[in-house]
């Protein structure tokens, strides 16, 4: 399993509107992008989490390309976010 892991830093005042970005493209996401397998957020008190799970590391490059992700998710996200999202990807052991 691979996971592409997105911290968001978003004050509590947005973060109800980010949990709704994170509901309304979860389907979507699951749906649609070759080899997701998992989506969840995670809410800690200094930022926000969107761990998303892939098959491999080559599909969680390639969902950062997608029309939902550029397209939807950071045009949702971006009035939100108080700083640039720091994105990670990590194989499981």
């Amino acid at each position: 399993m691979v996971y592409l892991q997105i911290t968001l830093k978003i004050s509590p005042a947005n973060r109800p509107a980010a949990a709704g970005v994170y509901q309304r493209y979860k389907a979507p996401f699951l749906e649609t992008i070759a080899g997701a397998k998992s989506k969840e957020l995670l809410v800690r008190d200094e930022d926000v989490q969107v761990l998303h799970g892939f098959d491999t590391a080559q599909q969680a490059s390639a969902y950062l390309e997608t029309g939902l992700f550029t397209a939807d998710v950071v045009t949702a996200l971006k009035p939100l976010l108080d700083a640039a999202p720091d994105v990670r990807i990590y194989q499981a052991a």
